[in-house]
């Protein structure tokens, strides 16, 4: 447990930039801290589960908006067309996080997930402010 108490600690630290926050009170510092640790542990989860079960259902793990968005903006190769339903979507997701997805690579590890989530989120947001605008 040691290790991977030490890797959400890793994503929290490097990923999310904690201690670099310039907040000056402590119920604002608590309240990010509190945001920083949700989006570490969803990073982390990904990641694990991406290696103990590749055989689930994309929806388990993502929303619909982030499916979609993916179908929408990665198109799926031969090689990922034979990998198993949510291995496939978060590969995706490491790609856009700098994974380059070749045939003897490793399962993407917490930094190109980490990438890859910011990534799908800023696109995820210009999308909804692009449709809110242009119907």
């Amino acid at each position: 447990m040691r290790w991977k108490i030490e890797t959400f600690h890793k994503i929290l630290k490097s990923g999310c930039n904690a201690e670099e926050s310039r907040l000056r009170t402590a119920e604002r510092l608590a309240n990010l801290i509190s945001v920083f640790c949700i989006i570490s542990w969803r990073i982390f989860w990904l990641t694990m589960l991406n290696r103990t079960c590749p055989d689930a259902e994309p929806k388990m793990a993502l929303t619909p908006a982030e499916i979609d968005l993916l179908n929408c903006l990665v198109k799926d190769s031969k090689r990922s067309c034979e990998q198993l339903p949510l291995s496939r979507y978060l590969e995706k997701i490491a790609q856009f996080g700098g994974y380059l997805a070749r045939s003897n690579d490793s399962p993407p590890g917490n930094i190109v997930m980490w990438r890859g989530m910011r990534r799908l989120a800023d696109m995820q947001l210009g999308f909804n402010l692009a449709s809110e605008r242009y119907g």
